[in-house]
């Protein structure tokens, strides 16, 4: 079903119903009520599907579709933890056999039970898969996720740098995740409407109450700030009926505004019943009609987070509030210097137009490395080189030149092409180190040539070259301007 496409090309602002699937026949039939109103203040409504969203055992967005009563319009996700290319293939035959055409590709956040230095774990990370589904598919409606709630320029920088490649990769439209800050919202739509072709924003939105803020601040990437957590305190200690009523009319007021400001549609987490939707959809079709400006938004939104005796509520960490646009930051001496030296060492390695780089086409190319034992030396070599050097596990698919020569493989997921979403203030999702893609921003800010370099579309390592030598790959024949 084309519902989602077709107000997207059409203009209309629409509904999308978040669903995380669980096995509950409880759960599918409330779904299927919710879904059966048909729309959502007169918005189309669609179902969106997650997938991976507790664990890689959790009802697959398909059998989960299979499971609701009646076929509705649906958008699948595509998590890409522990993935490889082979099992998204495999799922866009079924998406085929189910008539189903559109997709949220999502990277996805910690998979359940991964822990960086025990078993590796790899994600197909969306740029990718995009790439994959594009080429397959050139028709379907594909999204991607955005993340504008961040607050160091690093990881604001680099969110926005991945999310110009996801358009590039193929992306129709972007889902932003979830946020409460408007500004930041502002922020994504002024920076969508820079872009050489710009698409549609979905924003993804919840009631927030004190028991959600809560569990929120146990979902990577999701920012809820001191002084929300206080007024949303105040406010339970009051009444849980007064706490509630106040977090959907904030709801409400985020839905209107967001549609003045002329986002696509809005992505609605945490809506479990029939009658929530009821009481939701009073609360929209009440702002709409008593809110007539722009001021009289920001006057009832400013109230809405207001509570007497509470401190005045910022949406950003108190450590920092970084807005895009702003730039500030540089390399330390040691980032800048790595990168030129190891740009350095590079091309004299790696480039025709040195004796150095010939010489070393000439000897990892030679038929000894490409039999069984010398294809295992040539693997030890590499690794005993360039481990101490960048952490290389050999993936023998080298994207140093693209990544500023900080190895993808040092991201506990894997990623090439920039962060995930659930870095917090420049910290890795895994809170153990800071996120390389930080660093990767940082650096290239010292470096115009490394910083281009750094937005090519970079593909998934396949599952069949790893742990082999890149080197041989390196000079293949059909490498324009390599050593032959």
């Amino acid at each position: 079903m084309t519902v989602l496409k077709n107000a997207l090309q059409q203009g209309q602002f629409v509904c999308i119903l978040e669903f995380v699937p669980k096995p509950s026949a409880q759960r599918f039939a409330q779904v299927a009520a919710m879904m059966a109103r048909g729309g959502f203040c007169g918005w189309p409504l669609t179902v969106s599907i997650g997938d991976r969203v507790g664990s890689a055992l959790d009802l697959s967005p398909l059998d989960a579709y299979d499971c609701l009563p009646e076929p509705v319009p649906a958008l699948l996700h595509f998590s890409g933890k522990d993935r490889e290319r082979s099992e998204l293939l495999a799922q866009l035959q079924r998406m085929d056999a189910a008539g189903l055409a559109q997709m949220l590709v999502l990277t996805g956040d910690r998979l359940h039970g991964h822990v960086p230095g025990q078993r590796p774990v790899r994600y197909l990370e969306s740029v990718a898969a995009l790439g994959i589904i594009r080429q397959a598919r050139p028709d379907w409606l594909l999204g991607a996720a955005l993340n504008p709630f961040k607050y160091r320029e690093e990881e604001g920088g680099a969110q926005y740098f991945k999310a110009a490649k996801k358009l590039k990769a193929g992306a129709d439209f972007l889902d932003l995740q979830l946020g409460f800050d408007m500004d930041k919202h502002v922020e994504a739509l002024d920076w969508m409407q820079r872009q050489p072709q710009p698409r549609p924003l979905i924003a993804c939105l919840l009631a927030l109450t004190v028991g959600r803020a809560k569990m929120l601040g146990q979902v990577a990437g999701v920012t809820v700030s001191a002084s929300m957590l206080a007024m949303l305190e105040a406010e339970a200690a009051v009444s849980k009926a007064f706490a509630q009523a106040r977090s959907v009319g904030r709801l409400a007021l985020q839905i209107v505004e967001l549609q003045r400001l002329g986002y696509a549609g809005v992505h609605l987490s945490g809506l479990h019943e029939a009658q929530q939707m009821d009481a939701l959809e009073a609360a929209v079709q009440a702002c709409q009609a008593q809110i007539r400006t722009p001021a009289a938004w920001q006057t009832a939104w400013n109230e809405a987070w207001h509570m007497p005796g509470c401190a005045p509520v910022t949406f950003h960490p108190e450590q920092a509030n970084w807005r895009q646009g702003q730039s500030h930051v540089q390399p330390s001496w040691r980032e800048a210097a790595r990168v030129k030296l190891l740009g350095g060492l590079h091309h004299q390695l790696f480039s025709a137009s040195t004796p150095l780089g010939r010489g070393f086409a000439w000897a990892v190319r030679r038929p000894f490395w490409q039999g069984r034992r010398g294809a295992r030396w040539l693997h030890w070599l590499e690794r005993r080189a360039k481990r101490p050097l960048v952490g290389c596990d050999t993936c023998g698919s080298c994207r140093l030149e693209q990544t500023v020569y900080i190895c993808p493989e040092t991201c506990p997921k894997g990623l090439a092409n920039g962060p995930c979403g659930g870095t917090q203030l420049n910290r890795c999702e895994f809170g153990d180190r800071e996120c390389i893609h930080s660093v990767r921003y940082r650096t290239a800010k010292a470096d115009p040539q490394a910083a281009l370099a750094s937005q090519a579309l970079i593909d998934c390592v396949n599952v069949e070259t790893r742990h082999r030598s890149s080197w041989p790959q390196w000079f293949d024949a059909n490498r324009p301007g390599e050593p032959r």
